[in-house]
């Protein structure tokens, strides 16, 4: 079971890399607008290149290993038939964040394809307020997971919230200081 644990750990660190690193590089897609043509052209090739490696090399294997090695630890771990049980409604509410994370994926998956397509709906501030979101639900997990029980949902819930609002200045205070 320590194998399947050890795994199931890996391919979420490494699902991570790649929810952390693709928005960054389609911010980086984004601003190449800016540039000459010639430049942006280059860039946008390089940028695509870098985006679909990542994507389907790293980002999309580890989330489909995630998936597999997070169930086989839940039923060996025996938690899968007391799911409902109070003292595993963190567990519960941890699958939650999980399910949410994986609809932030297929989101990011479709704005892949946009990009591969030339198509750019989002600016690039409004694609480092949706680069943090991973960051969220990070943090949303991995405190269920460690703490569990010793915090009640309330103070999560706040302490999510005031994470959140602490994160959304910090992204306006870098927009004003880029200007």
């Amino acid at each position: 079971m320590a194998y399947i644990k050890a795994l199931h750990i890996i391919f979420i660190v490494t699902w991570f890399a790649g929810l952390f690193y693709m928005p960054r590089l389609f911010i980086y897609n984004t601003e190449a607008a800016e540039q000459p043509e010639a430049v942006r052209d280059a860039l946008r090739g390089q940028f695509t290149l870098m985006m679909r490696r990542l994507w389907f090399g790293i980002t999309w294997p580890s989330a489909i290993l995630t998936l597999i090695f997070g169930p086989w630890l839940l039923i060996r771990m025996g938690y899968w038939s007391y799911l409902l049980e109070p003292s595993l409604r963190w567990l519960l509410l941890k699958l939650v964040f999980v399910a949410g994370l994986y609809a932030y994926h297929f989101s990011l998956h479709r704005i892949l394809k946009q990009q591969s397509q030339g198509i750019f709906r989002y600016s690039s501030q409004q694609l480092r307020v949706w680069n943090e979101v991973a960051t969220i639900f990070l943090i949303a997990i991995v405190m269920l997971v460690v703490v569990k029980q010793e915090i009640s949902l309330l103070w999560g819930f706040l302490g999510l919230i005031t994470f959140i609002l602490l994160l959304m200045s910090a992204i306006r205070l870098y927009k004003r200081l880029r200007r």
